[in-house]
């Protein structure tokens, strides 16, 4: 799959999620198998770009390219100005957010709630478009709620606008992330525009993607929650496209081994305050399903310093299958 002058490793695509896609966790999908990685949504509020949680957003130092920087906002000068600020730190690409259902985005009008407002859609798209020379790419959902789903219009508008791939969520904004997704919608709009289409939503298996691939004809598939807690979903899944066979699933020490790379860049990004509340959630998502899980997440939670929550994520891991050593 090409995006612009950018060929992609493959078809497989680390989905945009706030407090979840920073540097650390977008280099290390890519380094098991993700073909591209969006960041987390920046605001276009010139006025926070120069703080610190910002800052960190939109850092992209020595990561695998290209660099695609998520962008968020309602106002076409002001989104098109984040979009030029971007590019002029290093962005690649820009991708334009209106999949958000969070309330304190759309209550703002901003992410999905955009979807409402096909007009204001169009002047924020073409005003993006026209303030940078590296593509441009968009987010949706299917529309606002089941009885609006919009999204073959908001694609046609988008394509016409110059936007160089649009992403699908397989949900309205009122569905959140309740239910299942469909995909008719995401068939539907790839057979009515020509540029690339990625599908998005419950894709949480190898045979998932296969499956939403062939169901809609999408060009790619975005995994986001899947991959919280398994980066390696992306090689499991190219594996499996490839080959139509499975993986061997990962034995507990190199689970551990990925989790503590994981940890220790996490450290180096935040610092210690910080790095070890934002682990927090990834050590519970790599912990789930393994026995004793829910014990040892309630005793990790509680410490503050990094050598604490390294050792305790050593011992649980090593626990998991005492015969196998700690690799040095």
């Amino acid at each position: 799959m090409k995006i612009g002058p950018y060929q992609l490793a493959n078809n497989l695509i680390l989905a945009p999620m706030a407090g979840v896609t920073d540097r650390p966790f977008r280099q290390l999908c890519k380094n098991m198998g993700a073909g591209m990685a969006v960041s987390e949504m920046v605001t276009c509020n010139s006025l926070l770009w120069g703080s610190e949680k910002t800052k960190r957003r939109a850092n992209h130092e020595g990561e695998t390219e290209p660099k695609s920087v998520q962008i968020a906002g309602a106002d076409p000068a002001m989104m098109a100005e984040a979009a030029k600020h971007n590019a002029d730190h290093g962005a690649q690409i820009i991708d334009i957010n209106m999949g958000c259902p969070a309330k304190k985005v759309c209550n703002v009008m901003s992410g999905s709630a955009l979807l409402q407002n096909e007009s204001l859609v169009k002047d924020i798209l073409e005003a993006v478009v026209g303030a940078v020379d590296i593509p441009v790419t968009l987010k949706i959902r299917t529309g606002w709620d089941k009885e609006n789903r919009n999204a073959p219009i908001i694609a046609k508008i988008a394509e016409e606008s110059g936007i160089q791939a649009i992403a699908m969520h397989g949900r309205t904004r009122a569905c959140h992330y309740k239910g299942d997704a469909e995909y008719d919608t995401i068939a539907e709009v790839k057979q009515k525009i020509n540029i690339p289409v990625i599908a998005n939503g419950d894709i949480t298996t190898p045979e998932k993607a296969k499956f939403v691939l062939e169901y809609t004809n999408a060009d790619a598939v975005m995994i986001g929650r899947a991959a919280q807690g398994r980066p390696w979903i992306f090689r499991e899944i190219q594996h499996y496209l490839e080959t139509g066979e499975h993986l061997t699933e990962l034995r507990p020490a190199e689970v551990r081994d990925i989790l503590l790379g994981h940890l220790d860049n996490l450290y180096e990004f935040y610092g210690e305050f910080t790095g070890v509340r934002i682990a927090r959630k990834h050590i519970s998502w790599y912990s789930k399903g393994h026995p004793r899980g829910a014990v040892f997440r309630d005793a990790v939670n509680r410490v503050e310093t990094i050598e604490q929550q390294l050792e305790m994520t050593k011992q649980f891991f090593n626990n998991l299958n005492p015969s196998e050593e700690l690799a040095a």
